[in-house]
């Protein structure tokens, strides 16, 4: 991931809304690949952001970004996330 700008994406709903998402990190565990993101507009407005984690699954040999639905696995990978977050703030 580059280190000195912002990674964005877009990501489009089971209706066909499409969705603008800031990538803060990816995050390599237990074998899967997770992105923390937040929506694009957010991260210019807000003090208060909402950070959403989500899973790099392969569907029928496409990436896809799913919802973690394990409590426990969110919750790992989110602690995870959070701390290389407040590392790369520290330096």
């Amino acid at each position: 991931m580059d280190q000195y700008g912002s990674d964005f994406l877009t990501i489009v709903d089971e209706d066909g809304t499409e969705y603008e998402l800031e990538v803060l990190s990816t995050l390599e565990y237990d074998g899967n690949t997770y992105l923390a993101v937040i929506p694009a507009a957010e991260s210019q407005d807000s003090l208060e952001l909402e950070v959403s984690i989500l899973k790099s699954v392969e569907e029928d040999g496409e990436p896809i970004l799913c919802a973690i639905e394990d409590e426990e696995e969110l919750q790992a990978v989110y602690d995870l996330i959070m701390d290389s977050l407040y590392e790369e703030e520290d330096e």
